[in-house]
């Protein structure tokens, strides 16, 4: 099939292009700075040339958007707004337009999008959706309003002859670098993989292997639209998270962080507490209702597996190419 990746340069839209032109498929990635063959240039706000990839492709993944790893200032999260709005209306745009529409508009949106919770998991018949939670910061909401834009964007275009799916993802982790399993391996072997602020909030995760698979799942099926969980079945709390990976690479001690420590770490890397605090527990009940089987299901073992390719990639045994 032809899919086509607005917004296709970062960590998951690298894995996803890499992975589905490996099984064949045709992949055409959407970028302001195309550099290959297989890519083409677009601004992410108007309607231009590129607008003919999508006529006649079989599903899109628009993956656009700001990067959320950074500080939450006021210019900082209006650009992840529109970046994230202004996207999603002009691939809807282009859809609509199309003489042979895509039969299946996949938009990333994030598990973000749920409330601060420890006491019960969320799925997507009854999860609550965050913004109003007390006992966190405002600003917080902030995140919230911002993945319901991304979302609501994408029910308002109007293509009737495209289903819609909206993409609430987790944390992919895969093995290459600038991704957030690198991110947290590097600070576990630096030694500062402990809990932070105690870690008991729940970090919600996916495999990388998995996240493509249930694309392609998805691109299979013809009963499923709107929200879907894309996350592995068993969320685990910060510290275990971080025990276990530690364990997988052989690192033996991890330092516990404060709050404040977290928030002076955070200034110092330029991003923002909230992705390390909030507490992410989501799970993914229309997929399992659906019959997917998740290959990687629980953190051990993907942690292991994360770790070996990862070393395999150090000793030039595989690829680990960069996400930009």
């Amino acid at each position: 099939m032809k899919v086509v990746l607005p917004g296709g340069t970062g960590q998951v839209g690298t894995l996803l292009e890499r992975a589905l032109t490996a099984a064949g498929h045709d992949v055409v990635v959407l970028t302001r700075h195309p550099r290959r063959a297989g890519q083409v240039g677009w601004d992410g706000r108007t309607l231009g040339p590129w607008a003919e990839v999508i006529d006649g492709c079989d599903v899109v993944v628009n993956l656009a958007g700001r990067s959320v790893n950074c500080r939450y200032t006021q210019e900082n999260l209006r650009a992840m707004t529109d970046s994230r709005v202004d996207s999603a209306r002009v691939v809807g745009e282009a859809v609509a337009a199309a003489g042979r529409p895509p039969r299946l508009w996949l938009q990333m949106s994030t598990a973000t999008v749920y409330a601060h919770r420890f006491d019960a998991p969320h799925d997507e018949a009854t999860g609550v959706i965050g913004g109003s939670e007390p006992g966190v910061p405002g600003y917080w909401a902030r995140s919230v309003a911002i993945a319901r834009a991304w979302e609501r964007e994408q029910e308002r275009a109007a293509t009737p002859h495209t289903r819609k799916v909206a993409l609430r993802s987790a944390m992919v982790m895969s093995p290459d670098r600038g991704g957030v399993f690198d991110v947290l391996l590097r600070l576990a072997r630096l030694g500062l993989g402990g809990p932070v602020a105690g870690g008991a909030q729940y970090v919600s995760w996916v495999h990388d292997h998995d996240f493509v698979r249930a694309v392609l799942f998805l691109a299979g099926r013809e009963d499923i639209e709107g929200p879907v969980n894309i996350a592995a079945p068993a969320p685990v709390p910060q510290r275990t998270l971080m025990r276990v990976l530690r364990t997988a690479w052989g690192v033996p001690v991890g330092l516990p962080a404060t709050r404040w420590m977290a928030e002076a770490g955070a200034f110092v890397l330029r991003s923002d507490t909230e992705l390390l605090l909030k507490s992410r527990r989501v799970v993914p009940g229309r997929l399992l209702d659906a019959g997917f089987a998740f290959d990687h299901p629980q953190w051990p073992e993907a942690a292991v597996d994360l770790v070996r390719r990862m070393r395999a990639a150090r000793a030039g045994r595989g690829p680990r190419p960069a996400g930009t």
